[in-house]
């Protein structure tokens, strides 16, 4: 029977496990992970556990009783030194080895360092794993300031739980706007327009030169000035945990590169999640690095299809979501090649959705507390269908009514 090993257990390593039984595989499975809790969803860490609204229990993709009724090994607490690619065999940090014939890796990404003087201070924390939420948590007393260094998703839903939480927060943005990697201008104004008005300062254009503790305190200091706070959260992006797939000598650039069975250059190992490039059909041409829950499941259901011999799932629209305070975005797709932008809504309060074209054809939607402009815009990116854009922009319009002909 074929030994199928999963380096991961986050959530596209537990979901790649379930797959594999759901699609009939009835060999071994062994999914070994680094952190000491079962499979759980992170995009919560940063909002319901750091608000205390949240059990573990509630974050596990599954009960611990699964495992054992499908026949999954688990092992946590593990970390893998090496590959030998050539013997199939894993060799673990305690010395042991395992052998596979499918070696899944589901390795996720790690949160990029600061090299600045000071980073590694106790109370600068990053927010990647339940430990890390946990260390936040605790110091997100009532009355205590957050210093947040990056305006990504991350830092601002962290900000947004902080206030929600009594503290005070800032997020220090380097870029001259928020999110400006990742979302258009009228979203990035919208949510920087909601942070101020619940009380967050999201100053723009900020370099930071170190960090120095100050007695209980911490100060940031950047070229303009200082900002000083009980705790500093970094988030700055991530990096593809691909390191033990580049010493295995897999392919990877700026994470594994992957085909469209979540295959690696090894026909006998695979790997799915933040750790990947990969194609996307929707996105046309060329390799995408995708963080996303999403991303996570679809891989894992590719993998798992191969693996049994099952048809390939569909290929689906990439997607992504957030939650601040009282708005929810959604976006899909990619504004990569886009050529024209159309908004629908109101971008002082929202709703608002951001339509991005290539020619008549939509590529990307960011859609704020607009649910109905979010599934249809994935909808239309999906069957690449022509749109007329003044109705796209027209919000009396429904969204099945925009498609041309």
């Amino acid at each position: 029977m074929t030994r199928v090993l999963i380096l991961g257990a986050g959530h596209a390593g537990g979901a790649a496990a379930a797959a594999l039984r759901q699609f009939g595989h009835d060999g071994p499975i062994l999914l070994v992970g680094e952190e000491p809790q079962l499979p759980y969803q992170r995009p919560p860490l940063s909002k319901a556990w750091l608000k205390g609204e949240a059990r573990p229990e509630d974050l596990f993709l599954r009960p611990e009783s699964f495992y054992a009724e499908q026949g999954i090994e688990v092992r946590l607490g593990a970390r893998a030194e090496a590959i030998d690619a050539a013997g199939r065999t894993v060799t673990f940090a305690d010395g042991t080895t395992e052998p596979y014939d499918v070696l899944i890796l589901a390795t996720g990404s790690v949160s990029r360092a600061l090299p600045l003087p000071g980073a590694d201070l106790p109370g600068v924390l990053a927010l990647r794993s339940m430990a890390e939420a946990e260390a936040l948590k605790a110091r997100l007393t009532p009355g205590a300031r957050l210093v947040v260094i990056g305006g990504g998703f991350v830092g601002l839903e962290a900000a947004a739980s902080a206030r929600a939480l009594g503290c005070e927060a800032v997020v220090l943005e380097r870029a001259p706007r928020l999110l400006s990697r990742v979302a258009s201008e009228p979203v990035s104004t919208l949510l920087a327009a909601r942070h101020r008005a619940g009380g967050v300062a999201v100053p723009t254009d900020i370099e930071i030169v170190a960090i120095a503790a100050d007695g209980d305190r911490l100060r940031v200091v950047h070229a303009g000035g200082t900002e000083a706070g009980e705790v500093v959260l970094v988030g700055v992006g991530a990096d593809a945990c691909d390191a033990l797939a580049r010493s295995a000598g897999l392919a990877c650039d700026g994470g594994v590169v992957v085909d469209d069975q979540a295959r690696t250059s090894d026909p006998a190992i695979f790997a799915i999640g933040d750790c990947t490039r990969r194609p996307v059909p929707a996105l046309g041409d060329g390799l995408f690095r995708l963080e996303s829950v999403p991303n996570a499941l679809e891989q894992a259901r590719q993998a798992a299809a191969a693996i049994t011999g099952r048809a390939a799932p569909p290929a689906e629209v990439p997607w992504f979501w957030s939650d601040q305070y009282d708005l929810k975005l959604q976006m899909a797709g990619l504004p990569t090649g886009a050529d024209r932008v159309v908004q629908r809504g109101d971008p002082a309060a929202g709703p608002l959705a951001v339509f991005h074209l290539k020619g008549d054809r939509l590529v990307c939607v960011e859609a704020i507390n607009a649910p109905a402009e979010f599934m249809g815009g994935r909808q239309l990116i999906a069957r690449a269908t022509p749109v007329d854009a003044a109705k796209l922009a027209d919000p009396a319009v429904s969204m099945k009514a925009v498609a041309v002909g």
